[in-house]
C-alpha cells in the first residue's frame, strides 16, 4: 500500500467510529446483532464557496464549526445504529442540543473561572494575574471534566474506539495495509487529535485573555465569546504545525497534549478496529490524489 496523499480526521461515536476524508465522511457502528453498519455522506465545507476561509487563521474557526456539525449528525447516527435511540435527531432537535452545549461551555469554561478568578488571594491588584489564574481554573476544570467522564463504563467505551480511530489513522498514514494486526502495532496517541486541539485552545486562550483588563464580569464573558475565533484560529495553525513538523522542540512543546490523550483514549478490542476500518475505507479518497487535508480530528 503506497503513502496516502491526504490526511484523515475522524472522531469516536456511540459504538462506532467517524472517520472524514476530503471529499466523504462515513461513520461505521457495530449493531446489537453484531454486524457493521456504515453510513456515507458527501463533505460539503463552507470553504468550497467561500475559499478566503481556507486563509490561515480564519480556516480554524471554520474546521471547528463543521467539526462540531458533523460530529453531531455522526452522533445521532450513532445513537440510533448502536439501539440507544428509535430515530436520529431532526435538525431542529440537532440545533437545539448545539445551543445548549455552547451555553453550557459558556457557563462552566468562561464564565465560573472569570468570576471565581478573583476569589484567589494575592491576584486581585492586577489585571493580568486575575486573566492568568481564570485561565489556569479554566484548564484545570476541563481536566477535571475528561478525568470525571472517564470514569463512566459508557464513555470509556467510547475512549475505546477512540483509540481505534487513532491506530487506525496512523496505519492508513503510515501507508500500511488496513489489517486488525497492523492496526494494533501502532500508538493511541495522535498529534492532531481534537483533545490536543481543545488543550491548545486553553493555553493560548491564557495569553490573548491576559491583555484585556479587567472590566467587569458580563463584559468579560462577552469579550471572551468575541475573542474565542481568534483562539481557535491561533489553535488550529499550531495543531497543523505539530501534526506536520518533526522538529524536537516543537514535538516536545505539544508533549502535555499528547499524554492528556493517556484520559481520552483506550486501548482498543479487535472487533473495534474492524469497526474503524470499515470507517476509514469508505470515508479516504478513491483514487488517493487528493492533497487536501482533514486537520483537525
Amino acid at each position: 500500500m503506497k503513502k496516502p496523499k491526504t490526511y484523515v480526521g475522524g472522531q469516536a461515536v456511540i459504538e462506532g467510529v467517524m472517520m472524514r476524508g476530503p471529499v466523504s465522511i462515513a461513520t461505521a457502528v457495530r449493531t446489537p446483532s453484531g454486524e457493521i453498519t456504515v453510513k456515507k455522506d458527501a463533505v460539503h465545507s463552507i470553504t468550497e464557496r467561500y475559499p478566503i476561509l481556507k486563509k490561515p487563521f480564519l480556516r480554524g474557526s471554520v474546521a471547528l464549526c463543521e467539526s462540531l456539525v458533523y460530529g453531531m449528525k455522526s452522533l445521532s447516527y450513532s445513537a440510533q445504529a448502536a439501539g440507544e435511540e428509535d430515530e436520529q435527531l431532526t435538525n431542529t432537535q440537532m440545533a437545539l442540543t448545539m445551543a445548549v452545549s455552547v451555553v453550557l461551555a459558556i457557563v462552566f469554561f468562561l464564565a465560573i473561572p472569570t468570576y471565581a478568578a478573583k476569589f484567589i488571594p494575592g491576584v486581585a491588584d492586577s489585571a493580568v494575574r486575575l486573566n492568568v489564574v481564570e485561565g489556569v481554573l479554566r484548564l484545570a476544570i476541563f481536566l477535571l471534566y475528561i478525568w470525571g467522564i472517564s470514569l463512566t463504563s459508557d464513555i470509556r467505551r467510547v475512549f475505546e474506539y477512540h483509540g481505534a480511530e487513532h491506530k487506525t489513522i496512523w496505519t492508513y498514514e503510515s501507508g500500511e495495509e488496513l489489517t486488525v494486526e497492523n492496526v494494533k502495532r501502532h500508538s493511541r496517541l495522535h498529534p492532531r487529535c481534537g483533545t490536543n486541539f481543545l488543550l491548545i485552545v486553553m493555553v493560548v486562550s491564557i495569553f490573548v485573555f491576559a491583555f484585556l483588563g479587567w472590566p467587569n464580569l458580563i463584559e468579560r464573558i462577552v469579550s471572551r465569546v468575541l475573542l474565542m475565533p481568534v483562539v481557535a484560529g491561533i489553535s488550529y495553525e499550531m495543531i497543523r504545525l505539530a501534526g506536520r513538523t518533526q522538529n524536537p522542540v516543537i514535538q516536545a512543546l505539544f508533549r502535555p497534549g499528547l499524554w492528556l490523550q493517556y484520559l481520552t483514549t483506550r486501548e482498543p478490542h479487535a472487533d473495534q478496529i474492524e469497526v474503524a476500518i470499515e470507517a476509514l475505507n469508505a470515508a479516504k479518497p478513491a483514487d488517493e490524489e487528493s492533497d487536501e487535508s482533514s486537520e483537525l480530528k
